[in-house]
């Protein structure tokens, strides 16, 4: 198994990923879904509703932000021991294009990661006539919660 950032997952780190996010009354409310899960990557898609839009029509920052912190709170996840869960301590993200198309992908990127707190890259695209374009961008400190499984 690899142990480089976008690599792949045993098994058993896959389900516990998806076994969390299935937890998550936000996403499920969302309608937001993992993409990709690998080794320090995560990536979840979100639909376009109009439920999820701000009054311009193009999807709300607290939905962009949810996903994007999801993302990286769960590749963070893909890293830390079996008897832990992952709480985030702090995130910041910038807004870089009107949030418009028929979905956004955020994904979650490890840039470092200790053995309490890990630092993570955040990236939104909204897709749209088959093309990507950036929407966000941030950065996400996590905390390693040892010898506290997920809930």
């Amino acid at each position: 198994m690899s142990r480089e950032i976008g690599g792949p997952l045993a098994d058993d780190i896959v389900r516990r990923v998806e076994e969390s996010f299935a937890r998550q009354g936000l996403m499920a409310h969302l309608g937001a879904s993992l993409a990709d899960i690998r080794h320090g990557l995560v990536s979840i898609r979100m639909p376009y509703r109009p439920e999820l839009t701000q009054q311009h029509g193009f999807f709300h920052a607290g939905g962009t932000s949810a996903i994007a912190d999801s993302a990286g709170g769960y590749a963070g996840f893909t890293l830390f021991p079996q008897d832990s869960s992952v709480l985030t301590v702090e995130f910041k993200l910038n807004l870089v294009n009107p949030a418009r198309g028929d979905a956004l992908e955020a994904v979650g990127r490890v840039a470092k990661s200790g053995r309490t707190l890990t630092v993570c890259q955040l990236e939104v695209f909204a897709e749209a006539d088959g093309e990507r374009t950036l929407v966000a961008l941030g950065q996400q400190t996590l905390m390693c919660m040892h010898s506290r499984a997920d809930a």
